[in-house]
């Protein structure tokens, strides 16, 4: 399954696996386990702290939540491109479904029930690809950690390449008796 959502977004990372602790020494204690996890990189682990948020930092602190600036303009396009598609070829499937049912509205119009059923069907997916590359997953936990560092809380953010490293991650946190969220 990592393999084909892979092919549909930009970024090496599609899971993040946060962890709010009361204070740096905890964090960093945590950051130690975690980067002896099997595959684990020292990018993919960053800390977030409360001097991340100053007005002059707001990029670093955007940068250690979504590290793959590039990888989200490819998912932008990439899911746009296939859920597009997929809408027009799903259209293309109900236009030849009513048109062989004989439907008297497809036979008396056929152009224009082939404009409105594919127009339509593609316009629908590629609301859909807008809907998945704007990853409402991410943007709760974002907001989440984002409170957190304003109360002087740390944030220890894990960016796993894959399903296993995730699970991995999120058991390393939660023995750690921080709160741990996790996006989709």
């Amino acid at each position: 399954m990592d393999y084909l959502l892979q092919g549909m977004f930009g970024e090496k990372s599609l899971t993040k696996v946060v962890a709010v602790f009361d204070d740096q020494a905890s964090a960093e204690a945590v950051i130690g386990r975690l980067l002896r996890l099997p595959g684990m990189e020292p990018g993919q682990v960053r800390l977030a702290g409360p001097k991340d948020l100053r007005t002059h930092r707001a990029d670093l602190f955007g940068r250690k939540m979504e590290p793959e600036q590039r990888g989200i303009f490819q998912t932008l396009l990439r899911t746009h491109v296939v859920t597009g598609f997929a809408g027009g070829v799903l259209g293309l499937v109900l236009y030849a479904y009513l048109m062989g049912s004989g439907h008297p509205m497809m036979v008396s119009s056929p152009l224009l029930a082939f404009i409105a059923i594919v127009g339509f069907s593609t316009t629908f997916g590629l609301m859909l690809g807008g809907l998945v590359a704007m990853r409402p997953d991410h943007i709760r936990v974002i907001t989440q950690v984002r409170t957190a560092l304003r109360s002087g809380r740390w944030a220890v953010v894990v960016h796993p390449t894959d399903g296993h490293q995730a699970d991995l991650a999120q058991e390393a946190l939660q023995a750690s008796s921080a709160n741990v969220m996790r996006t989709l």
